[in-house]
């Protein structure tokens, strides 16, 4: 079983109270844990992982401690450590990936023209307003402004069935537009 050597990234991290077998390791630990947690923090792209990742670093090195003979040199044994652990947990990182004669992904459809996206959006827009005032009143609440049946009805003061009725009537209408034809 590992003991814990670092408590959290974003105060100084420190050896446990139940272990003072070590005070020159807390004391480093306490100066240097934040310089420490950048080099993990630069080595993944989860901040959490980069706390683990200085954890078994810290766990490795305290281990170490006694073997350490200059340990004015902490700071590189410490960011080897990192370096291996790191190394270590993504060769054991599984890829299931395979070899295959053809691509699996579907072709990627082309990006719509954004001209012709703007020609269909005026073409809609022009056939909404040959709508009468009520029914057009009635469409752009519920698809523009993306408003419930209940809630178009409260706003126009009127039941939802006429709010039912209406919309289904604008609707017919939209789709017999002919300018409104290439989209079908």
């Amino acid at each position: 079983m590992t003991t814990p050597v670092c408590t959290g990234a974003s105060r100084a991290v420190a050896a446990p109270a139940g272990h003072r077998r070590y005070p020159s390791f807390s004391s480093y630990v306490r100066a240097r844990g934040p310089v420490l947690l950048r080099t993990a923090r630069s080595l993944t792209a989860n901040p959490s992982d980069a706390e683990d990742l200085l954890q078994t670093a810290l766990t490795k090195t305290y281990v170490a401690w006694e073997r350490i003979e200059d340990h004015r040199a902490l700071d590189g044994y410490v960011r080897r450590a990192l370096v291996n652990t790191r190394t270590s947990q993504w060769r054991k990182r599984k890829v299931d990936e395979f070899a295959c004669e053809e691509l699996p992904e579907k072709e990627a459809a082309p990006a719509p023209d954004p001209a012709e996206q703007q020609s269909l959006h005026d073409a809609m827009w022009r056939a909404v307003l040959k709508l009468p005032d009520r029914q057009r009143a009635m469409v752009v609440l519920r698809y523009y402004e993306d408003l419930s049946e209940v809630q178009t009805a409260e706003v126009l003061g009127v039941s939802v069935g006429t709010v039912k009725s209406a919309v289904s009537r604008a609707l017919r209408k939209l789709r017999e537009d002919p300018e409104l034809s290439p989209v079908r």
